[in-house]
């Protein structure tokens, strides 16, 4: 029998042993909330954000792009092929044409035999589609997160991407685009080659387009990416709008969210729509990708990232931000992955 003395005793153990099983759920229960509430309720505001009518003006421009395989300057494609992609594209908004004729070596020179049908692509383009123009994708893989590829703090690696840009000219392209990636927010050296980019193009007359990387959803997300992970995969604001003030138009590559959901998606869209267009100078082009490919993986989910999703978001963008913008489209990645339903679906909500 115990004594009011071992109660007591017996309690103040009994309290104790709660509190030391307690104590380690509550800072889990605390984590798990510092985790999941920021997320469902960036999930709440993406899904509001894709509510609602986008309204007149915000349809096609005659602005828009799409990107075109390395079938078209190797010997794969011939006047047949041409013939059904400008039947295909009629009607639409497509000015622009991004063909593959990279990739660049890491030493950023170009062998001129990665594009021996260049010369017969733009010539039939031109004369088959008027006012289409036609550019040259070039693009590596940047040495930014292993010890592998084209290494931009190298002046001499720069100046071998402005060569190479002079040599696509010289071929007859009406302009140059670049996808360099993974290229981390912030980087001088980049800002640089564009300025030399930007010189070369603008004696010539030509285009200088870029495809870039999605602006931080949440304020220094880049930087708590990094953090993390060691990869980065949004830039700054900031850096956006640095590296649209030096070229003639922007693309942006708003897919690979990692959004589950369709609503998700659309409102992910429209969010990055209107980021992009609050630091895109007037004079230059703003476009944003559709996801014309159909993959599952982390990044890109095709149930959720689809080409209905992606325009109704980037109208709803421009209707809330910029609804009179005029230098403003939509850019098709990529044509060997699109299905018709992709060509469907952003002829019936774009154009």
């Amino acid at each position: 029998m115990f004594t009011a003395t071992g109660r007591a005793a017996r309690g103040a153990r009994e309290r104790i042993g709660r509190f030391r099983w307690t104590w380690p759920r509550r800072i889990a229960l605390g984590a798990a909330l510092v985790l999941v509430v920021p997320v469902l309720a960036a999930g709440v505001a993406l899904r509001i954000g894709y509510a609602g009518d986008p309204g007149d003006g915000t349809r096609t421009r005659g602005r828009d792009a799409i990107w075109l395989g390395h079938a078209w300057v190797d010997g794969r494609k011939d006047d047949t092929d041409l013939a059904a992609f400008a039947a295909r594209i009629r009607g639409t908004g497509i000015k622009d044409l991004y063909v593959h004729a990279g990739p660049l070596e890491h030493d950023g020179t170009l062998p001129a035999r990665r594009y021996p049908r260049a010369g017969w692509l733009i010539d039939a383009v031109h004369r088959v589609l008027p006012g289409v123009r036609v550019q040259a994708w070039l693009g590596d893989v940047l040495a930014t997160e292993g010890p592998d590829g084209l290494r931009l703090e190298r002046a001499v690696s720069r100046a071998a991407v402005v060569a190479s840009a002079r040599q696509v000219l010289d071929a007859g392209f009406d302009g140059v685009h670049f996808d360099l990636e993974p290229l981390h927010s912030g980087d001088r050296d980049y800002l640089s080659l564009l300025d030399d980019l930007g010189a070369l193009t603008g004696a010539r007359g030509a285009r200088l387009s870029v495809a870039a990387h999605q602006i931080d959803p949440l304020p220094a997300a880049h930087r708590v990416n990094g953090a993390l992970t060691g990869r980065q995969k949004w830039w700054s604001q900031e850096f956006f709008g640095q590296v649209a003030r030096r070229v003639d138009q922007i693309a942006v590559m708003s897919y690979d969210t990692w959004m589950p959901l369709e609503g998700l998606y659309g409102g992910y869209v429209a969010r990055q729509t209107a980021l992009a267009l609050e630091v895109t100078p007037k004079d230059t082009d703003l476009l944003m990708g559709l996801p014309f490919f159909h993959e599952d993986d982390l990044g890109h989910h095709e149930s959720a990232e689809t080409v209905a999703a992606a325009v109704r978001g980037t109208r709803l963008g421009l209707g809330r931000t910029d609804r009179g913008r005029e230098r403003f489209g939509v850019a098709l990645y990529v044509d060997f992955a699109a299905r018709e339903g992709d060509w469907a679906a952003y002829r019936a909500g774009w154009n």
